[in-house]
């Protein structure tokens, strides 16, 4: 089934049909108007696979691949023209200059925390860049998966854009097929296997990944605020963000205070909606029952569970050493540790010893603090003061680096993933200056003295 799917995507490919500029925009138009159509069918489908709320679905999932749509629609036309580069003198007579080229036929899979933006905003950039894309979302949202599938079904032709569905057996199966591109964003066991096929075929990949990703909070650091964007970060999306802040590591002298903080805007924020229901369901059992066991220790606010909806409700743990299980793998669930560190240096020795996270956020009103963090410590990408909101921006690349993945999307990123540059040399047929030949010693003595 996904041969054929694969080899008419192929074709339709190198009819040169995706290549065409104008083809791309009314292509992105016209996704924009499916999820328009099937907006109140997402929110459903985001409520039935994990109580997702109507709200949080448009803002973390329907509006800001709009916004990716806009802007890719607003620069395409500039992304996909031919760029002249210099020449240097050895080469003169010639001009260079780098072509735009898809891949071709791409293949993104999805996971299951924010399954319709992570589903379709690769493939954003992959209409942009003027490839195929064979779609694999979630089996663990199917209800999302469903309406994924009918959006496409409605606006493209199989042979262009294509969603299959499934669980293993069609990763699988798609993993064996001689793809131009792979886009998969995940755990890192997963892509682990991905990068593994993919090397098979010599198929280039972008692997979005997670890790521990740490929000570091000094004593110059505006506490109040700290706390508030922490753990809005943290527990939205009841901790199932790949760039949700994994653990706190916090001055000593400044730890309790900040704690303080951390339960009052807690509760503020997700103490309703969890009592009344409203709090977003962990994906499913086998996650929810590691989640849970988790929460252990010095648990200083929340923690409760409910097993039967598999919602838990956000849990802050004091006291927490790095031999804690909530430190022995990433949480991505609404727990938060919070350890602490004497001096800055410790802490940077101690996260350096760590793989390098997805993300990483530095608290703090004094430049040589942030400073030394964004550049002794290795990770994706992050944001000063703030934490998860670099995620939404399309001026700013997103991605990891070793353990976290490797690759960059958003935006221009986007369009620059799916593209290959290809580089082009024009040489002039009016003269031919002979120091290439193995006869112009002489020549090629006076250029190596011009280049001194």
């Amino acid at each position: 089934m996904y041969e054929s799917i694969y080899a008419r995507q192929k074709q339709f490919y190198q009819s040169g049909k995706s290549k065409d500029v104008k083809f791309r925009i009314d292509a992105l138009k016209q996704l924009k108007r499916g999820i328009k159509y099937y907006e109140n069918e997402l929110a459903e489908a985001m409520l039935a696979d994990f109580n997702k709320q109507k709200p949080d679905t448009y803002m973390t999932e329907i509006g800001i691949v709009y916004t990716e749509i806009n802007h890719a629609v607003k620069h395409l036309e500039d992304w996909a023209g031919t760029t002249k580069v210099k020449t240097p003198i050895t080469h003169i007579g010639s001009t260079s200059a780098i072509y735009k080229e898809p891949y071709g036929v791409t293949l993104i899979i999805a996971p299951w925390n924010y399954p319709f933006n992570l589903t379709i905003s690769p493939l954003i950039g992959a209409i942009s860049a003027g490839n195929t894309a064979v779609l694999k979302p979630s089996e663990h949202t199917p209800m999302v998966a469903e309406v994924i599938t009918r959006i496409m079904e409605r606006i493209f032709p199989s042979e262009y854009i294509y969603a299959a569905e499934g669980g293993i057996e069609t990763n699988q199966a798609l993993l064996k097929l001689p793809f131009d591109y792979i886009f998969y964003t995940g755990s890192t066991h997963v892509g682990k296997i991905v990068m593994k096929n993919a090397a098979e075929n010599l198929i280039p990949v972008t692997l979005e990944l997670g890790g521990k990703s740490p929000a570091i909070v000094t004593a110059n650091a505006d506490l109040k605020l700290a706390a508030k964007r922490i753990a809005w970060a943290k527990f939205s999306n009841a901790g199932q963000t790949c760039v949700a802040p994994d653990f706190v590591y916090a001055e000593e002298s400044i730890k309790n205070a900040l704690l303080e903080h951390l339960k009052y805007y807690t509760h503020r924020f997700y103490n309703e909606d969890f009592r009344h229901g409203r709090y977003m369901s962990i994906v499913n059992g086998s996650h929810f029952d590691r989640i849970k066991r988790l929460i252990q220790g010095d648990i200083v606010y929340g923690g409760r569970t409910d097993a039967v909806n598999r919602r838990i409700e956000p849990a802050i743990i004091d006291n927490v050493e790095f031999d804690h299980p909530s430190m022995q793998e990433e949480i991505f669930g609404p727990v938060l540790p919070v350890l602490s560190y004497g001096s800055l240096d410790k802490a940077v020795l101690d996260l350096r010893d760590m793989q390098d996270p997805l993300a990483l956020y530095i608290f703090s009103e004094n430049e040589s603090e942030i400073e030394t963090v964004i550049k002794d410590v290795p990770f994706g990408g992050g944001a000063v003061n703030d934490a998860m909101f670099h995620l939404a921006t399309p001026y700013l690349p997103f991605g990891g680096r070793g353990n976290s993945g490797m690759g960059k999307y958003h935006g221009k990123y986007s369009f620059d993933t799916f593209t290959h540059d290809k580089s082009i040399l024009k040489q002039t047929t009016r003269f031919d200056i002979p120091f290439r030949y193995p006869d112009a010693k002489i020549f090629r003595k006076l250029i190596r003295l011009m280049m001194r």
